[in-house]
C-alpha cells in the first residue's frame, strides 16, 4: 500500500534559515513566475540573496516549518501583532494542504494572543488562496522591492 507521510508542523529553528531561503527562491521562480515578470522575480528572489538579512527577519516572530517526512514542505512567520509576513509552500508540495495547515496554526496563535485579526500582503499568486480562507482585500498596492515595482494585496481576516 502506498501511503504519503503526514504533514508535520514544528517551530522554526535558526538552523532552518538556509533551507527556507532556498525553498522561498525556488518557489518564487517556479510558481510566482506565472503572475510576475522576470525582472520582478529576479528582484524578489535574487540568486545571490544574502542569508543574514533573510534569517534576521525570523527573529522575534511566531514561525513554523512544515515537513513531510524529511522534506521541508513550507513555512510561515507572523508578528505578535498579527501580521502574517511570509507563507510559502515548496513548488513540490503545492495543493497538498500545507498552506492551509500553516495558516491554521497561525490563526490559532493569533487567537491565543487575543488578536482580533490577521493581516498579510498577498501576492497575485497567493490572493486566491487567502480569499478561499476568508481573507478580504483591504486594498490593491504597488510596492517596491530592490527598485522594482510589484502589485500585491493588503488583506485581512478576523480571528474567530
Amino acid at each position: 500500500m502506498n501511503s504519503v507521510a503526514p504533514i508535520h508542523l514544528r517551530h522554526y529553528d535558526p538552523s532552518d534559515a538556509p533551507a527556507l531561503l532556498a525553498l522561498f527562491c525556488d518557489t518564487v521562480r517556479r510558481i510566482n513566475f506565472r503572475d510576475y515578470t522576470l525582472e520582478q522575480i529576479e528582484a524578489w528572489a535574487p540568486a545571490d540573496m544574502p542569508i543574514e538579512p533573510w534569517a534576521s527577519r525570523f527573529e522575534g516572530k511566531i514561525a513554523y516549518v512544515a515537513q513531510r517526512g524529511q522534506s521541508i514542505a513550507g513555512f510561515a512567520d507572523m508578528t505578535s501583532s498579527g501580521y502574517l509576513d511570509r507563507l510559502f509552500v515548496s513548488a513540490d508540495f503545492q495543493r497538498q494542504g500545507v498552506a492551509r495547515k500553516l495558516l491554521r496554526v497561525m490563526l490559532q496563535r493569533a487567537a491565543d494572543l487575543q488578536l482580533s485579526e490577521v493581516t498579510t500582503e498577498a501576492s497575485i499568486t497567493a490572493k486566491p488562496f487567502f480569499l478561499a480562507e476568508s481573507f478580504v482585500v483591504v486594498q490593491k498596492q504597488t510596492v517596491t522591492c530592490r527598485g522594482v515595482e510589484f502589485t500585491n494585496f493588503l488583506m485581512r481576516r478576523s480571528v474567530s
